[in-house]
């Protein structure tokens, strides 16, 4: 098991940069808009990873199937590694969002083939565990954005945001050639249905373009409006393609298997109130309380830090007492959390006393739940099904994080609107109604609880015969 646990460890330290990389850079906003003045594009220097991440990771899925999943992490490591690079010497607002989407296509080719290439490391009866490791790295990266990103501008500048993943990627590689196993669906031919790539790639693309560029464009607006219904009708297409192609992109009988869909609907559930309550906390711990990029980063490290002490345990709670009561259990305490939060906090900073606890109550909820709708997804798959599994449950994921972003912030607005004006001219940001906050924070409690019910009423433990065809019997 000494080699397994090597896997496991190389390819967690791959996943981690590259979700540390979907929230790090929230905090340099303001700095990178003020060296590069870059105006409204500067935005995109945020949308443009998430879409091309989410958008690149179903055809991810199939393309390290077929041609090796070794081949395909090693390789969306450099690809990463050379993105990186070019953000961090990027001239122009411009050049800075090409960069990024060469290294959201490097960490999407990564992300899936990561876990085909661990899990058969493992014994079925092992991989909920291993899974409850890798999945909080990334986890614990997307909570750490801003802590670590608040850091590295106040002390090195926004360039070092991703000057920093170059070492450990090169490392990565480096160790990845001798460590690594060559794993391929032996059953697939060296051909993938590239119509279907197509389709798939733009309609999710364009769902989640519309998604995320809502809170600036509006949601009644035709840009939005024309993004989401394209993008559905493509999603549709994709889906009856790969129900007609001999070579499909996406397994769909991954959707008659109960435990698949409960975590892809968790999986999107969660991925809504989580980012919706992080970038709340940060808000309101910079606009209200007045706390700095690299204070309020801080501030929510006792969080994170609780959720990497919880999850690796999380996977043996789950083969114990099952995956849809773990994850209930967090998401209960996630919506506890974020519900004492939302009652509780006061206008003027009170860290220790009303900000901390239920920051410890929530990082113990995220630590049940992300590693647990992980294993939950692709622990009982099928040796030749991993890859395809796990990109499928991350594009659930990645339209989660979008869509929950996009909804706090249209609730939020006013209120954030609101104390801007009012810290332009001069007055009492305690003055301020913010309602809407405390609004976009009750909504995201409730969608916690919508993804605890959601995996107690769908998941299903699988049959013998599935685990039988897992253990590749």
């Amino acid at each position: 098991m000494k080699h397994a646990y090597r896997v496991l460890a190389l390819t967690s330290i791959a996943v981690f940069l590259v979700s540390l990389d979907l929230s790090i850079v929230v905090v340099a906003k303001r700095t990178i808009d003020e060296e590069l003045d870059g105006g409204s594009l500067i935005t995109w220097v945020f949308s443009a990873y998430a879409i091309a991440y989410a958008a690149a990771l179903l055809t991810a899925g199939r393309f390290a199937d077929v041609f090796g999943r070794k081949r395909s992490f090693l390789r969306g490591v450099l690809w990463f590694s050379f993105g990186s690079l070019l953000c961090g010497v990027a001239p122009t607002a411009w050049f800075l969002v090409l960069a990024r989407v060469i290294q959201a296509f490097g960490g999407a080719q990564l992300s899936p083939a990561s876990l085909a290439l661990v899990l058969p490391e493992f014994p079925v009866e092992k991989r909920t565990q291993a899974i409850a490791i890798w999945g909080s790295t990334g986890g614990l990266a997307a909570a750490l954005g801003p802590s670590v990103g608040g850091v590295l501008v106040d002390t090195l500048g926004w360039r070092s945001l991703f000057f920093i993943n170059i070492p450990f990627t090169l490392l990565t590689v480096i160790l990845g050639q001798r460590v690594l196993r060559e794993s391929k669906d032996p059953n697939a031919q060296r051909k993938v249905d590239y119509p279907s790539a197509v389709l798939g790639f733009s309609g999710v693309a364009l769902v989640v373009l519309g998604i995320s560029q809502s809170e600036v464009w509006g949601w009644v607006d035709g840009g939005t409006l024309g993004a989401l219904v394209v993008g559905v009708l493509l999603c549709g297409a994709f889906a009856l393609r790969c129900h007609r192609a001999q070579f499909p992109v996406l397994d769909l009988k991954l959707f008659r298997l109960r435990f698949v869909v409960a975590a892809n609907v968790a999986g999107v559930l969660f991925s809504m109130g989580f980012i919706g309550m992080w970038l709340l906390n940060t808000f309101w711990l910079q606009a209200v309380w007045g706390y700095s990029i690299a204070v309020s980063g801080l501030a929510t490290m006792p969080g994170p830090t609780c959720a990497a002490a919880v999850a690796p345990f999380a996977g043996r709670y789950a083969d114990r007492f099952g995956h849809s009561r773990v994850l209930f259990a967090g998401a209960s305490l996630l919506a506890l959390g974020t519900f004492g939060l939302n009652a509780t906090i006061p206008d003027s900073p009170a860290y220790v006393t009303h900000y901390l606890p239920w920051m410890l109550v929530t990082g113990i909820g995220v630590g049940l739940s992300i590693s647990t709708l992980s294993s939950s997804a692709t622990a009982f798959l099928k040796p030749t099904q991993l890859a395809m599994g796990s990109a499928l449950n991350n594009t659930f994921r990645q339209v989660g994080t979008a869509l929950g972003a996009a909804l706090s912030l249209a609730i939020a607005a006013p209120a954030l609107s609101r104390i801007e004006s009012a810290r332009r001219s001069g007055e009492s940001v305690l003055d301020v109604s913010k309602v809407e906050i405390h609004g976009a924070w009750l909504m995201n409690a409730f969608i916690y609880l919508a993804a605890g019910i959601a995996m107690v009423s769908i998941f299903k433990r699988p049959t013998e015969s599935q685990m039988s065809d897992a253990r590749g019997a």
